[in-house]
This record gives structure tokens, sequence and C-alpha cells, in this order.
């Protein structure tokens, strides 16, 4: 988070950063009322980040995309993806590298209401 810039703030322009898409095609649907950790492995610790962090605590909030595929692009100033694909919330924790797994199912379970699939 950019000083003086508030979470949501500081999502959307994260959400623009890291895949191109800017906060007018999207539409807000919920906060998660927590915020979620995770830990990295002991094999990547030192050697992310700048060796200054030991994992992340995020805040989380659910947007509804309203544009279409070609608005999406992720090669940006500082890629962090290498692709990308549309996938159903149930799909989701298999996709994601095994140290975040948890905290995606914590945060599919504190959106459920919201989620199809």
């Amino acid at each position: 988070i950019d000083k003086n810039e508030d979470m949501k703030t500081a999502a959307y322009r994260e959400l623009e950063e890291e895949t191109g898409i800017p906060k007018r095609l999207t539409e807000f649907i919920a906060e998660a009322p927590d915020e979620l950790t995770y830990d990295l492995p002991d094999d990547l610790v030192g050697k992310v980040w700048g060796g200054k962090f030991r994992g992340q605590r995020q805040k989380w909030y659910l947007l509804r995309f309203t544009g279409k595929d070609d608005d999406i692009d992720i090669e940006t100033e500082h890629p962090e993806f290498a692709s990308w694909k549309w996938a159903t919330p149930s799909e989701l924790p298999d996709l994601i590298v095994p140290f975040k797994r948890e905290l995606y199912r914590q945060l599919l379970a504190e959106f459920a209401e919201y989620l199809t699939g």
C-alpha cells in the first residue's frame, strides 16, 4: 500500500498494474471482513521481496469484471503473471501454488454467498 492510500484504492491500483484492468471495468461486490495471511515456504524465505518478508497479510475484495477478454493485459511494465484463464471458484485452489491454497480456500468460504461453480 502506498503512503496515504487506503486498502480499497490500493486494490484497484494493483489490479490495473498487474492485469491492465481499470476500476471502471469492475463492479464492487463485497469486502472480506478479515485480512488473510500466508507464510512463504522455507525455500523462498530470503529469496523474494528482497528477503524483507516471510509472507503477506492481505485484504481481499470481490469484484465483477465488466469488460471483455481483450481488456486484460498481463504484459505490464513489471509482469507478475505468465498467463491467465477463466476458472470456476471451485477450481481456484488447485491452480494456485501450494503454499497459498489454504488462503484461497478461506477466501472462497468468505465470499461463498456471492459465488457459483
